[in-house]
């Protein structure tokens, strides 16, 4: 299956589930990568259902958001009606179909794994503005966690493509410094979410290697979480340790 249609079907649950990202830390952020200017560009690339792609649209920079999933770019649409500086576009983060030295950042929420990293640098190439960037952003579970090692037995007992949580878990295989040409700036920032049972089974559900409802082992793996987060609770609540990951670099 290819990495498009891993998430066919699970776009509502990856809307409502899928944490967000800090305000305040990307308001900085991207301020401080744009500066002065008024027609700074961003290219949000593997956009999904537009869950970063809104934040960075009420900064109120332009931004081209691609995205090839049919079920995740419809409520992208939908998610940014409001939003006229914002157009969202069919395509793949190696093909993005932008016009050449148009983009002065690109952003990656929680995708770059996904992309195919050569053609993808090929094409931050093109399309990217003298002295423009790239910003690979994660929200990574704590691995050191035990709730979050527990998470792992049980996604690894009932989900057959489960080899990890993506991220910044797996970071030194992604080839980071291949990737960027002159090194990068890396930023972390602890960002613990707090769920409810149907936030923390939703949450697992979004996940690309998850079984779907009539699945095998669907049923187990939402009473095994059930059990786990009955395990963790307190006051109908849950903390899961998480940690935000964000990589700047150029690539020209």
């Amino acid at each position: 299956m290819n990495s498009e249609a891993k998430f066919s079907g699970k776009s509502t649950l990856y809307d409502h589930y899928r944490p967000g990202y800090p305000k305040r830390f990307f308001k900085e952020l991207i301020s401080e990568y744009s500066g002065s200017n008024d027609h700074f560009v961003i290219a949000d690339i593997g956009a999904g259902t537009g869950i970063f792609t809104e934040l960075a649209a009420n900064i109120g920079t332009n931004i081209i958001a691609i995205e090839p999933n049919d079920d995740m770019r419809s409520i992208l649409k939908a998610r940014m009606e409001d939003f006229k500086q914002v157009t969202c576009l069919d395509a793949s983060a190696e093909n993005t179909g932008i016009a050449d030295n148009s983009v002065d950042l690109i952003t990656v929420a929680q995708a770059f794994h996904w992309f195919e990293a050569d053609a993808f640098k090929k094409e931050c190439r093109r399309i990217l503005r003298k002295n423009g960037q790239v910003m690979l952003i994660w929200n990574s579970r704590d691995h050191t966690s035990q709730l979050n090692s527990e998470t792992a037995k049980i996604s690894k007992r009932y989900c057959p493509n489960f080899q990890g949580f993506s991220g910044g878990i797996n970071i030194d295989r992604l080839g980071l410094q291949h990737f960027f040409t002159n090194g990068y700036e890396h930023y972390a920032v602890s960002n613990p979410l707090k769920m409810n049972k149907e936030h923390f089974i939703g949450r697992n559900l979004s996940a690309s290697y998850s079984p779907q409802k009539g699945d095998p082992f669907y049923d187990e793996f939402v009473e095994e979480l059930g059990f786990l987060f009955d395990k963790y609770s307190k006051d109908g609540n849950i903390i899961v340790p998480n940690d935000l990951h964000v990589y700047v670099g150029a690539v020209i």
